[in-house]
């Protein structure tokens, strides 16, 4: 993770407008602004979350508004520009980096800091932030949050706000695709169909509920298909067959494995095959 505090050359160094946060691996970015920005001074595609409220800026805007720092990709003579900076391929954040953010439109810029640097408010925001996600029935989600918290969201209510992502609530397997977005800065099905974490953790009932207490369900109520085996002392054959005749129901299975609730495979073991 890299982080830079976003600056203008027209105030006081010691004003942040916002910070720009980059995750290598995915190469993906997010913006977060300080509880006290001021949308006049904001730059301009980040004022209109100023101006909502919105502190957190999802990847896809947040990537909007380094593109419109760089050169663009379509540029005739991209690959002239590349080969001039000494890059093999185009890649956005190394581009960004080369003029530290600074570009025509405005007099911001970038300067790098560390995570210790971050406002103490800022540290306390990302406490809610998603840990994992789980896809329930009826289009909910169960929601572990990084503060402890395990939380229920309807997105059939959330998703009114959100119609990028209401193709996803009508058929389960295209629901159950749902994943984190990096740091856990919410959940997103594509690139567009994306909620925010902060959204999510206001728009949610909790549970009585942790974390470990999923991880320990998972860790004693399911078990393999070896373990399927030994408990009904039987061969991987019985299972298949098992399965084939609707006796055993796997809740996950691929090409080479497959999980079982503890619960059935003792039920039916104290059953005739």
């Amino acid at each position: 993770m890299r982080i830079f505090a976003i600056r203008d050359e027209s105030l006081s160094p010691d004003t942040t407008l916002g910070y720009l946060i980059y995750y290598e691996r995915p190469r993906a970015f997010y913006i977060e602004l300080p509880e006290n920005a001021d949308p006049w001074e904001t730059p301009l595609l980040l004022s209109s979350f100023v101006k909502r409220g919105e502190l957190s800026v999802g990847s896809y805007w947040s990537r909007l508004w380094v593109q419109q720092r760089i050169v663009p990709q379509d540029r005739q003579n991209i690959g002239q520009v590349l080969k001039e900076n000494g890059l093999s391929s185009y890649d956005e954040f190394q581009l960004l980096m080369l003029t530290m953010g600074r570009c025509a439109q405005d007099d911001c810029y970038l300067e790098e800091i560390s995570a210790d640097q971050l406002p103490a408010l800022l540290t306390e925001r990302w406490k809610t932030k998603l840990e994992d996600v789980v896809p329930m029935q009826e289009a909910r989600l169960l929601l572990f949050f990084r503060n402890g918290e395990v939380r229920i969201a309807d997105m059939k209510v959330i998703a009114d706000n959100h119609t990028e992502c209401k193709p996803y609530l009508s058929q389960a397997e295209r629901f159950n695709t749902v994943e984190v977005q990096p740091d856990g800065y919410g959940v997103a099905w594509s690139e567009r169909a994306v909620i925010s974490d902060r959204e999510l953790y206001a728009n949610s009932e909790r549970v009585p509920l942790s974390l470990d207490d999923f991880i320990g369900f998972v860790q004693h109520r399911v078990v393999s298909a070896s373990e399927a085996c030994q408990i009904l002392g039987c061969s991987r054959q019985n299972i298949d067959d098992l399965m084939k005749r609707g006796k055993l129901h796997p809740i996950r299975r691929d090409a080479k494995y497959k999980l079982f609730l503890r619960s059935e495979v003792t039920q039916r073991g104290q059953q005739s095959f």
